[in-house]
């Protein structure tokens, strides 16, 4: 890469458990912002020969008899045992972050997004820049994940449990978008695509 070619700043999304990360970061790619999903990345990641035999190892047991990881098994062993998910997930994000190194030296757009779930958890928030957290009242995230029978309220509750809390999100965050039913999700969005846009442009 030339020196004089500038590097795209780095911004990260994150959110609650179906606060509307994706659906936020379907705008900025239809704003031509390349997108990263740590999510979709590391499901792919844990599938991969070379974390196989470790994940096993750790989870003790096999956990791909059918050749892809049973992510339920694996779901149900990480739910009461912090030190086995801490285990997993230092087999699992340091691939996942130098994937998403490479991935943004390949991109020429002012600012890429790094969409994670667990952003602060992980240590993925010292990869990026900016930070921008998306914000859902927990009523209506529990109503959007148990319309069309994808789960019950008990297992969105126990998930939204697990996860940090949005008031530590928010005081962590540069940018803050409220996704609940009347909020205007689209000029928030293009008010921070501009903010961004000026920040790599020096303006």
């Amino acid at each position: 890469m030339s020196s004089s070619v500038k590097s795209s700043l780095k911004v990260g999304v994150t959110g609650g458990f179906g606060s509307g990360k994706t659906t936020v970061c379907r705008v900025f790619s239809v704003l031509g912002i390349p997108v990263f999903s740590a999510d979709n990345e590391a499901r792919e990641i844990m599938n991969s020969p070379e974390l196989i035999s470790k994940i096993n190892s750790v989870a003790g047991k096999d956990l791909y008899t059918t050749g892809k990881l049973d992510r339920q098994e694996l779901a149900k062993l990480i739910f009461n045992d912090h030190d086995l998910l801490e285990k997993v997930n230092s087999i699992v994000h340091p691939v996942v972050f130098e994937y998403f190194k490479k991935w943004t030296m390949e991109q020429s757009a002012p600012y890429v997004i790094m969409e994670a779930a667990v952003l602060f958890e992980s240590g993925a928030a010292l990869l990026v820049d900016k930070v921008l957290t998306i914000v859902t009242p927990v009523e209506q995230r529990i109503e959007r994940l148990v319309k069309g029978n994808r789960f019950t309220r008990e297992q969105v509750l126990d998930r939204i449990k697990n996860q940090l809390d949005d008031e530590y999100r928010i005081n962590h965050s540069d940018y803050v978008i409220h996704n609940a039913e009347n909020d205007m999700i689209i000029p928030a969005i293009l008010r921070i695509n501009q903010a961004l846009l000026n920040l790599y442009n020096g303006t």
